[in-house]
């Protein structure tokens, strides 16, 4: 809403301008566009939230660092990881720095304070990563969108792949906790609508790595397969520990990407091979858009791009597309959601497009681990969406 203080200064403006001639646009195109990042640049998802930031940035480095045509300053906040200072961090952004977009963030419980201010503020919200249903769900917004996917789109499309394998009886595997709940939940549908039936589902606290009792169990029960849902140090241990209890050679290990995204050196390798992981990217993509993102990263930055860098530059690529189509006019909003609503992003993953409740809709592909890599053996769910459920934008 345009206070009476703006309209009277633009007023000002535009009758300053007519008297020279000139009549300039009702918002000063010459003042730089503020960004907000709200990421964990500290803690455990450190790693996470500067792979975001770096892709982010380099996606409008490519631009010449403008957005349609205007400048950009950044303003940064760590949000240290932490869900009690969600809200606050977010709103210091929207009402201290008076930033026009917040890219953020990683940590579902933290996204659901951001995602607070911005359903109260309106101001732009990106999500490059938090994959938590309730944003493009029951609480979507026409301001916020998302270039990752949600918790259960990765997980739906392991049921068919396992099925078609053999695999009709799995044990489901999982920390109980939001992200770990809406995996399962993905996990069954694309299971049970297959032909699967899912004997067993075990779980313990996040972020609990005491496997032992429950892999003993598994051997046990004896099911074709096992499905799980983990990410990050709690993966490396249950794949470390999953082999250890011999396993790995008996019973085939299925999970969502992030079970080995990332995390495959020399210590975690031998004991991932064969693991089968659907997610909706691969370093091992060929394709001429992967090789030259991955080059031009890896000179920019001296490391490698992983699923987060990529999804940091699709937020950017996204908000490019945007900002193009409005001339970099942020305050058009009307114009501005609906480009990004009709955006086809050409992404290092493929090129993918934005569902209604603004969640991408994208190829989830099938991969094995092969050495220290997750390559890719096709694709396991073509142009995959989101149910959207409970969202109404208009």
């Amino acid at each position: 809403m345009t206070s009476r203080r703006q309209v009277l200064t633009q007023s000002a403006a535009i009758l300053g301008a007519a008297s020279t001639g000139l009549i300039l646009p009702a918002r000063a195109q010459n003042a730089k566009i503020r960004v907000g990042l709200m990421l964990p640049y500290t803690g455990t998802f450190t790693q996470l939230g500067v792979a975001c930031d770096n892709g982010f940035r380099m996606a409008l480095e490519e631009k010449g660092n403008k957005l349609g045509g205007r400048e950009i300053e950044y303003f940064k906040v760590d949000d240290e990881s932490e869900p009690a200072k969600g809200v606050e961090n977010a709103n210091k952004l929207v009402q201290r720095d008076k930033v026009d977009v917040i890219i953020g963030t990683v940590h579902s419980g933290v996204q659901m304070g951001i995602h607070k201010v911005a359903r109260e503020t309106g101001v732009l919200s990106i999500i490059p990563n938090a994959g938590m249903h309730a944003a493009t769900r029951a609480l979507c917004a026409p301001n916020v969108f998302r270039t990752s996917f949600t918790n259960s789109q990765p997980t739906r499309a392991l049921g068919k792949v396992m099925v078609d394998k053999g695999h009709k009886k799995a044990v489901w595997i999982t920390w109980k906790y939001a992200a770990g709940d809406e995996a399962g939940e993905g996990f069954k549908e694309g299971y049970l609508a297959a032909g699967g039936t899912i004997v067993k589902e075990l779980g313990l606290p996040f972020p609990n790595v005491e496997f032992q009792a429950l892999l003993t169990e598994i051997a046990s029960i004896k099911p074709d397969a096992v499905a799980c849902f983990f990410s990050g140090g709690g993966a490396s241990k249950f794949i470390r520990d999953y082999a250890a209890a011999g396993l790995a050679g008996k019973i085939p290990l299925y999970g969502s990407g992030f079970l080995t995204e990332g995390l495959l050196d020399d210590e975690l390798a031998p004991s991932a091979q064969g693991i089968v992981t659907t997610l909706h990217y691969s370093a091992s993509l060929a394709s001429k858009r992967n090789d030259a993102f991955r080059l031009a990263y890896a000179k920019m930055f001296k490391m490698q791009p992983d699923v987060y860098a990529v999804q940091g530059y699709d937020a950017g690529q996204l908000l490019i597309q945007g900002a193009t189509a409005v001339n970099g006019d942020l305050s058009n909003k009307k114009a501005l959601y609906a480009a990004m609503e009709n955006a086809v992003v050409d992404s290092p993953r493929g090129k993918w497009t934005m569902s209604k409740a603004h969640n991408p809709v994208q190829d989830i592909y099938l991969r094995v681990v092969k050495g220290k890599e997750n390559v890719v053996q096709g694709i396991a769910a073509k142009a995959l969406a989101d149910s959207g459920a409970g969202c109404k934008l208009g």
